[in-house]
């Protein structure tokens, strides 16, 4: 169909257009969930440079400055449903968005949200074709969780399996996106969050995070990072301190091929107040990495722009972006409402499952002691350090820092 969105398919990587029901090269169901927005396009006349307020030429350059206009890769708006919606965005200061997310959701007959799933991948910027294997993973993910979405809660434990065997299937479409061997594979965290009714399910591999933003009461991170820092962290050492330190975000576990572990953290828990249930990158919390810091960001930008979730989502990419935009930036959000919830009669996992334990002490998942290569800028972002070792030399160099770091070498 003209001017149809060609993507490719999570499981082969031929192209395929949104709206098909399954590729036709190799057969696999596609997902039913929203098609990423296309960057708006001025009517009665040319489309305006995001940069400098211009007119982009039909070539796609902008008239004024010269710089080529975003392409819908660097930045996209997903809303499966009026409660849920996020926005992937490029940032200032990397050249292509190795975020990716996938959102969707099960509407009931009057409309209402039964089901929301959340998924975001942060490609590791020192692999070549991560962004491929972000976006591959999140589709493959968000497919393989809406196939067994049905008409009543799947509850707790058969979430915490779909979980896993979509982290899976994430993990697969990877190596289908990108099938040559490498000594560097792409690589990707993955985060995935499922609002069922009241039950709130969270799984994660890497230092993406899930978080619960009640609109009364404590913020909660969901999610224990995979991180040096998180190690830190676990062993004792002051949140800011170990943020902050030059290998803060090396992760120590990730998906792809050279992955030694990719058996996601699988939290569960009953929400009983309406908040938001939030999944992001760490381009936005390493501005806010805290729960309670995050929470007033979000609660700040609702006042200005309202609780529509994507126009809140473009809020908080917004806002870390007018603080350097160093790093990809992902926001997934969905609303959560007692009052049109059931209860699914889950308890409170954090207690008995470790990957549930309080972020600021757990210690990350067992891992290999080191995650090589550069690490990305910490959460309280410090001047730009060239991530290459070679440049150290010369320190009035300034260059991005990758937004994870690469997995150790084999």
């Amino acid at each position: 169909m003209s001017g149809a969105l060609s993507t490719p398919c999570p499981n082969c990587g031929e192209p395929v257009t949104t709206g098909d029901a399954f590729c036709e090269a190799c057969g696999t169901p596609l997902i039913v969930a929203a098609a990423p927005s296309a960057p708006p396009v001025a009517v009665g006349g040319p489309a305006t440079c995001v940069y400098c307020g211009g007119a982009v030429a039909e070539d796609g350059y902008c008239e004024q400055c010269g710089r080529p206009a975003p392409s819908e890769r660097e930045h996209w708006a997903e809303a499966p449903h009026p409660l849920v919606g996020g926005v992937c965005d490029r940032g200032l200061r990397h050249p292509a968005n190795e975020d990716a997310m996938a959102l969707g959701a099960t509407i009931g007959d009057d409309g209402s949200l039964k089901t929301a799933l959340l998924v975001v991948c942060d490609g590791v910027s020192s692999t070549p074709d991560s962004d491929k294997a972000s976006l591959a993973a999140a589709r493959a993910a968000l497919s393989a969780l809406q196939a067994e979405v049905g008409g009543e809660s799947a509850g707790a434990d058969r979430w915490r399996a779909l979980l896993q065997m979509a982290t899976a299937r994430a993990s697969g479409a990877i190596d289908a996106a990108v099938p040559e061997k490498r000594s560097n594979p792409p690589s990707c965290t993955f985060t995935a969050a499922v609002l069922d009714g009241a039950l709130l399910i969270t799984g994660n591999v890497g230092d993406s995070r899930s978080y619960w933003m009640p609109d009364a009461g404590e913020p909660r991170q969901l999610t224990v990072d995979d991180s040096w820092a998180q190690e830190q962290i676990a062993s004792g050492v002051p949140r800011e301190q170990a943020e902050t330190a030059p290998d803060a975000h090396a992760i120590t576990r990730w998906l792809g091929a050279d992955a030694h572990d990719e058996e996601p953290r699988v939290a569960a828990e009953e929400l009983t107040e309406p908040g938001w249930v939030l999944v992001c990158s760490d381009g936005l919390w390493n501005y806010a990495s805290a729960a309670e810091d995050l929470a007033r960001v979000l609660r700040e930008a609702q006042e200005r722009v309202g609780a529509d979730p994507v126009t809140l989502a473009e809020a908080l990419v917004a806002w870390a972006n007018e603080r350097g935009g160093h790093d990809n930036i992902t926001a997934a959000l969905a609303r959560f409402d007692p009052a049109g919830a059931a209860d699914t009669g889950v308890a409170d996992t954090a207690a008995s499952d470790p990957g549930a334990a309080d972020p600021s002490t757990a210690a990350p998942a067992a891992s290999s002691a080191a995650a090589a290569s550069s690490p990305a800028v910490p959460a309280t972002p410090l001047p730009d350090a060239d991530a290459d070792a070679d440049a150290e030399a010369d320190a009035d160099a300034e260059a991005d820092a990758d937004a994870d770091s690469a997995p150790p070498a084999d």
